[in-house]
């Protein structure tokens, strides 16, 4: 009687525990099945973790037809893992599909390439390549294929045939040796499964024009009217010349005539690695004479006779010339041989008038302004590059703390180290001098050497005086001095003029 009072309790009980289990029947053996998991949430469980793969890829023909693909794979936040169950209910491979499908993206198998920022500001161009980027493609061959068209964007034809036929290169008497061609930037490739959500790169044109312009959208047009010239068009629509012939292949430089009616593209680059040219270069460089001026005060003013007429002189000068994505950034001499000493002219002015200055009457003309520095070659000249007005010339080439000289005549009205730019104005300008003509024309010095301000607010200069040192100092790509002419204060109301102008 005990025993079967026992036996009867268990079999209650065992009806008790089904009955808590939704009536199912109980399943005492286990399982292998594959937990699925979303985002970390559980989906649910399937038999057949490659049944599902293969369901996946059987469902997406119209991703394999998009991007021209064999096959299509989970999400990437997808993960399947093996388990042992005893009594869980097991999903269709269907059930989990849609649940998949609704709520993740699938991927399919490619290549992303990291574009790394430059980290060396002083090496890189005042548009920086500072963001870290991912670009995907199917093929890697569409990425290094984009990348070339890139490079020789930036590269003259001649250039790029003369270093990739990796020829000894000779300067017989003057000329130039390409000695480096490289991309900046640090980038890595790497294969992986890609989520279909991203934007993914099919074509080499397509993907050129982002590397390019950082946008695939279509750049703007411009009709040509009556008057225009390249350079005004470029100008006017906050481009340089060579942006301007880089959107326009069919014009072989700037000087090429438009004609009214046609259309021309517009837009601003905005490259999204730095494409380095480095070269050396021997040329044949003119040394500009300046101008003395004496005033002999038994003379009127208004008198004037040039006593010693100025003459250039000539040097061959040996220079290591850096470019990025086309710009020239940094020269450095580092030999000169002079081939002819110049002559600097002597002027005698009459200065009997009591109430004489001694600042002149000079305006922005042509031949009346003095030569800034001790070398003539330019790296950046006034106008538009990459949408921002470069608002003076860059004269590079004469070494760390060679001397910066007074255009003209006036006063030193401000000698500062500019730690910040100014509002609305021109970038970080280093240590810098701003001098007043008492014309309505002021010059800016900027970016000289550390201490190298040799004037002092409030000093009166002549033309041809010492005033600084060439440096880098400030948002600057190697020692230059940036120039500035100005009709009325700089950044404080005034216009800035292309200082070329009057040389």
């Amino acid at each position: 009687m005990y025993y079967k009072r026992k036996i009867l309790t268990i079999c209650l009980l065992l009806i008790t525990f089904q009955a808590l289990l939704g009536a199912k029947k109980f399943n005492s053996t286990p399982q292998e099945v594959y937990r699925v998991y979303l985002e970390g949430k559980s989906l649910g469980v399937i038999k057949s973790k490659t049944s599902l793969e293969k369901y996946i890829d059987k469902e997406q023909e119209f991703l394999k037809e998009k991007y021209h693909v064999n096959k299509i794979y989970i999400p990437d936040d997808l993960h399947i893992q093996k388990e042992v169950t005893y009594n869980e209910d097991i999903s269709s491979t269907k059930e989990i599909y849609d649940k998949i499908q609704d709520k993740s993206y699938f991927t399919v198998k490619g290549y992303a390439i990291t574009i790394n920022p430059v980290t060396d500001t002083t090496s890189t161009v005042d548009k920086k390549t500072s963001k870290k980027q991912i670009i995907y493609v199917l093929d890697k061959k569409i990425f290094t294929e984009a990348v070339d068209k890139t490079v020789k964007s930036f590269i003259s034809d001649a250039d790029y045939k003369t270093y990739s036929s990796n020829k000894d290169q000779v300067i017989k008497d003057t000329g130039k040796i390409i000695e480096k061609i490289y991309i900046e930037n640090s980038i890595k490739m790497k294969k992986q499964n890609i989520s279909v959500n991203q934007k993914i790169y099919l074509d080499i044109d397509e993907l050129t024009k982002y590397l390019l312009f950082g946008t695939t959208n279509a750049q703007q047009q411009y009709t040509v009217k009556a008057g225009d010239t390249i350079s005004s068009v470029a100008y006017n629509n906050k481009m340089s010349n060579d942006e301007f012939l880089l959107m326009n292949s069919e014009f072989k430089n700037e000087n090429s005539l438009l004609y009214t009616g046609q259309v021309v593209n517009i837009g601003i680059l905005n490259p999204q690695f730095n494409v380095v040219q480095e070269d050396e270069q021997v040329s044949l460089e003119e040394q500009k004479y300046s101008t003395e001026t004496r005033y002999d005060n038994t003379k009127n003013v208004g008198y004037e006779v040039v006593e010693q007429a100025g003459v250039n002189g000539l040097n061959k000068v040996t220079q290591k010339i850096r470019k990025i994505n086309g710009e020239t950034t940094n020269i450095v001499t580092t030999h000169t041989e002079q081939i002819k000493p110049v002559t600097n002219e002597i002027v005698v002015k009459g200065g009997k008038k009591s109430s004489y200055q001694g600042y002149g009457s000079v305006v922005a003309t042509r031949g009346e302004w003095g030569w800034p520095a001790s070398c003539s070659s330019t790296t950046s000249g006034f106008g538009y590059r990459w949408g921002a007005l470069h608002d003076g010339t860059d004269i590079a080439g004469c070494g760390e703390g060679s001397n910066i000289f007074a255009a003209q005549a006036g006063t030193v009205v401000e000698s500062k180290k500019k730690t910040g730019g100014y509002a609305g104005g021109y970038g970080d300008n280093g240590e810098y001098i701003i001098i007043d003509h008492h014309n309505g024309y002021y010059t800016l010095y900027a970016h000289l050497c550390p201490g190298c301000r040799y004037v002092n607010v409030g000093d009166n200069v002549s033309k041809g005086q010492v005033i600084g040192g060439m440096g880098h100092t400030g948002m600057a790509t190697g020692t230059h001095l940036h120039f500035g002419l100005w009709s009325g204060y700089p950044y404080r109301g005034g216009v800035a003029l292309n200082a070329m102008s009057v040389y």
